[in-house]
This record gives C-alpha cells, sequence and structure tokens, in this order.
C-alpha cells in the first residue's frame, strides 16, 4: 500500500519516510502555492534518498490568506496551520490516496491538526493519517538523523529548502513595504535543515 509523505525536503518528513519505508510503498509530495519554485529542492533530496516524489500546485490564494493571517496575528501559527491543513486536504482529495503522514514531532505546536481535526480529515477522506514521529521529541529525532542522513543547517532564511515558510517569506517581501524588515519581526529566529543524502549502513 502506497504511503503519501508530505515532503519538505527537511529532516522530519525525510526521517518519516524512512521509518514508514518498511511498511508502505513511500511517495514523497511536495506542496507548491506558484510563489518560489522550492519544489526543485525537493525533488533532489528525495532522488538522494531514493523515494518517488510528486508535486502538488495549489492556488496562490492560499499564501496570500495565511500571509494576511501572519500579519494580523504577528506570529507564523496560525498561518503555517493554514497552509499545512491545506497540503493535507489536498492530497487526500486525489483518488489513489489512502494513507497519508507528515514529519511532526510530539512536542511541535506548528504545524499541527487537533484529534478533532485528524477525524475529519480521515471521515471525509476515507484516509489514515500516520505521524511516524510523533513519539519523538527533538533530540531523539536528532539521534535518528544523525544515523540516517546527511544534512546541511543554517538560519531559516539560508537553506532552501521546500517548506511553506519559504513562499510566505516571499510573498511577503514582495506584497508589502518593508518587506524584509516585515519578515524579521514575523518570523522567529530557528534553524532549519534540508536533506542532502542519506547515510547507507
Amino acid at each position: 500500500m502506497k504511503a503519501c509523505v508530505l515532503f519538505s525536503s527537511g529532516k522530519d518528513s525525510s526521517l518519516a519516510a524512512i521509518l514508514l519505508e518498511p511498511f508502505f510503498d513511500v511517495e514523497l509530495v511536495t506542496i507548491n502555492f506558484g510563489i518560489v519554485p522550492t519544489y526543485e529542492f525537493a525533488r533532489q533530496s528525495a532522488s538522494r534518498l531514493g523515494f518517488p516524489h510528486n508535486v502538488i500546485m495549489l492556488h496562490p490564494s492560499l499564501i496570500g490568506e495565511a500571509a494576511a493571517m501572519l500579519v494580523e496575528d504577528g506570529f507564523p501559527g496560525r498561518a503555517i496551520n493554514y497552509l499545512h491543513q491545506s497540503a493535507l486536504e489536498a492530497v487526500c482529495s486525489k483518488p489513489d490516496t489512502a494513507i497519508v503522514a507528515d514529519g511532526t514531532r510530539r512536542d511541535d505546536r506548528v504545524p499541527m491538526l487537533s484529534p478533532a481535526q485528524v477525524r475529519s480529515l480521515e471521515d471525509r477522506h476515507n484516509v489514515k493519517y500516520i505521524r511516524p514521529l510523533s513519539g519523538y521529541g527533538r533530540s531523539a529525532v536528532d539521534v535518528l538523523v544523525d544515523a540516517h542522513l546527511q544534512v546541511v543547517q543554517g538560519e531559516s532564511d539560508t537553506v532552501q529548502k521546500a517548506d511553506y515558510e519559504v513562499e510566505l517569506r516571499s510573498f511577503i517581501r514582495k506584497q508589502y513595504n518593508e518587506g524584509d524588515s516585515m519578515v524579521e519581526r514575523l518570523f522567529p529566529r530557528h534553524t532549519q535543515s534540508r536533506v542532502t543524502d542519506r547515510k547507507h549502513l
């Protein structure tokens, strides 16, 4: 049975795919909103991991709506959750989707679906939603990543990958006055990763 794993090219979604590999035919799925062609980075990482890769294009208006939420709230939580839910809905709407998964971890607050949202997603689309890292905290994930993946890491604006934040940042820079300063103000500094290869044990 195929499992569609939402894939940003980062270490969490990559590790989720590897954990599912013994049990399912894994397909990596990258969502793009037409703002920046981030799927190219995901395609490179997927090739190095050895998984088939698919891109789903969603309408740029979703990024505009998320950006409006972000500016209104002053922080990215609701906007990122909105885009993540939109991504899951898109994957689950494909007629051949039976299993959908992502790389959200035990302690993640964003993106994260509530139990009620998970049940709704599964019931409406007749799918199973799996979070392979739901029992892992950050330090445990890092142990597994060190054993299985080669990654590049850095400040979120310096690592080229295919997550929602990249397109959100780009949209805000283009659409709002003082875009650069807005991005710095709205997005907390944090470290991002992109997988460059798989360690073959």
